[in-house]
């Protein structure tokens, strides 16, 4: 055995694998993807722009900007084919399963090992391996865990403000195509297949944009140019109708408003001749001047019984009829 080891082929076979190209490289790739990593992880810092109600950002914002814009390719690569793996193994894998099987079976060989250490042994064996102190989580660690919990819920919490009140318009112009388009895939998409479409365009999405920016750049200001050109000519064609409808409004309003004093102006005017000779002859605090024929003739006689109008009293009067009654 020790002459087949130290055989010269044998010998040289270890070297050519050891310290060949080919083992040069994937330590070299190994090196630049722990290197990438690193990165990544110092990339947590808490950025220097801030939100536009003023409130500084969270460091998963700087995380987050610096995987998903490939900065370092090998740790984004591996983080995105890793969540893709999460989303079949999720789907095909019944990893809940496996886990109520895992925790019977241990229980099971723990609880056979104690008994049978007791009943063959006088002493569990299971209760021998006991540590001396359980393992607890330190304070420190749980506090370090729970503020990067914080960050985590704030970031998402922020970006969705952000997306809802328009800090972005082309962020939330984004957002509302993409929450409609899913709204109409959901109907027959199930949701691990709606996931991995999300995470593919998060993820690639970025990737595209950063391999075609120039070109993508010059067609989005082109299409801006011609929308800001649009909606300038909206504009000036609604002032334009707005000021003729101001127009037509005072212009009608005038007219009604003239129409309305010619009228008041001739009702003055077809006030009667009497009645304006009366309020010219009568002073200011006279008496009016009456005369007996505006007043009716008085009764000169009681009524006569079962005389049911004026003209019944008048024929059954002393006058018979016959002559008018003398005033």
């Amino acid at each position: 055995m020790n002459t087949v080891q130290n055989h010269p082929m044998t010998q040289n076979m270890k070297n050519t694998v050891s310290n060949g190209p080919v083992a040069e490289n994937v330590k070299n790739q190994s090196a630049i993807t722990s290197s990438e990593f690193r990165n990544l992880a110092d990339s947590r810092t808490t950025p220097n722009k801030s939100t536009a109600t003023g409130q500084p950002l969270t460091h998963y914002h700087s995380f987050f900007y610096n995987l998903l814009s490939w900065e370092n390719p090998r740790a984004t690569t591996i983080s995105f084919l890793s969540t893709i793996l999460f989303i079949f193994a999720a789907r095909y894998l019944p990893a809940l399963r496996w886990t109520f099987k895992v925790l019977w079976m241990t229980l099971g060989v723990t609880a056979a090992m104690e008994l049978g250490g007791k009943l063959v042994l006088s002493q569990g064996l299971a209760s021998s391996f006991r540590p001396k102190r359980y393992y607890t989580i330190p304070r420190e660690a749980l506090e370090s865990s729970l503020e990067d919990v914080e960050q985590l819920i704030n970031f998402f919490v922020i970006e969705f403000q952000r997306v809802l009140f328009a800090e972005k318009p082309t962020h939330t112009v984004a957002a509302f195509v993409a929450s409609l388009i899913s709204y109409w895939l959901i109907k027959f998409t199930p949701l691990w297949g709606l996931s991995l479409i999300a995470v593919s365009l998060i993820y690639l999405g970025p990737l595209v944009y950063i391999s075609n920016q120039e070109f993508i750049d010059h067609h989005l200001e082109n299409a801006t140019n011609v929308a800001n050109s649009q909606a300038s000519q909206l504009k000036d064609l609604t002032a334009h109708h707005t000021s003729r409808a101001t127009g037509a409004v005072k212009s009608y309003a005038g007219d009604y408003t003239s129409m309305a004093q010619s009228y008041i102006g001739s009702a003055r005017g077809s006030t009667s001749p009497k009645a304006a000779n009366s309020g010219a002859t009568a002073g200011p605090g006279s008496a009016p001047a009456y005369t007996s024929s505006d007043f009716p003739h008085a009764p000169k006689q009681e009524p006569v019984m079962g005389a049911t109008s004026h003209q019944d009293q008048y024929e059954n009067s002393k006058f018979g009829g016959k002559a008018e009654p003398a005033y």
